[in-house]
């Protein structure tokens, strides 16, 4: 599967764009200090095309992103440093914030 779930929250000044590999909702990811769980009320959104979670993520204050697809298309756009994702098992999670 190559989908993303997409999903675009407002809150007070600030939008928050969360994206994660279709594969993983509702999973949760051992490997890390504590697990992590990809929730389908936080993450479940649109389904859609890597590029479309990108274009969504350009308009974001904060994007939260977990899973192999979007945080390795993040980091080709440089708009993750490789440096700054964190790994559950092999699963990448990374976060921007633009202040």
């Amino acid at each position: 599967m190559t989908k993303v779930y997409v999903k675009s929250i407002r809150r007070g000044r600030d939008r928050v764009v969360a994206v994660c590999d279709a594969e993983i909702l509702g999973k949760t990811l051992e490997g890390g200090r504590v697990p992590f769980t990809v929730s389908e009320g936080f993450y479940k959104g649109v389904l859609g095309e890597v590029e479309e979670a990108l274009d969504a993520m350009k308009q974001a204050t904060i994007c939260n992103l977990v899973g192999k697809r979007i945080v390795e298309a993040a980091i080709e756009r440089r708009m993750v440093h490789e440096r700054a994702v964190i790994y559950f098992g092999d699963i990448p999670h990374a976060q921007i914030l633009r202040l």
